[in-house]
C-alpha cells in the first residue's frame, strides 16, 4: 500500500438516524447522519408507509387535485375527429425501414 493516500479509518464510528436510533460501525468518518435505518425503513419493519423524499409525494398529490378541479381535459381530447365530406382520406405513412428493405 502507498503511504499517505488512504483516509483515516475509525473503527468505532457512530451512525445516527433521524428516527433516533444509533449504532457503531467502522467508517472513514467519525459521525454519520442518515434519514432512514433498518429500525425505521418500511422494508425491515413490515409496515406500509410512503417515504417522502423532498416533497415529491405532496407535489404529486397537489397535481392530482388540480387535474380533478379542472375536469378531465385528457378524455375530451381522445374523442374521434370527423373528416369533411369532400376531403381526401389521409394517406398512411410507411416507416423508412420498410422503404429501405424494398
Amino acid at each position: 500500500m502507498k503511504k499517505d493516500i488512504h483516509p483515516e479509518y475509525y473503527p468505532e464510528a457512530r451512525v445516527v438516524c433521524g428516527c433516533g436510533n444509533s449504532f457503531v460501525t467502522g467508517a472513514t468518518q467519525q459521525m454519520i447522519k442518515t434519514d432512514i435505518c433498518s429500525a425505521c425503513h418500511p422494508f425491515f419493519t413490515g409496515e406500509q408507509r410512503i417515504v417522502d423524499t423532498a416533497g415529491q409525494v405532496e407535489r404529486y398529490m397537489r397535481r392530482l387535485e388540480k387535474r380533478e378541479e379542472m375536469g378531465k381535459p385528457v378524455a375530451a381530447a381522445s374523442e374521434p375527429v370527423e373528416e369533411e365530406e369532400g376531403a381526401a382520406p389521409k394517406a398512411k405513412r410507411r416507416s423508412r425501414k420498410k422503404e429501405s428493405k424494398q
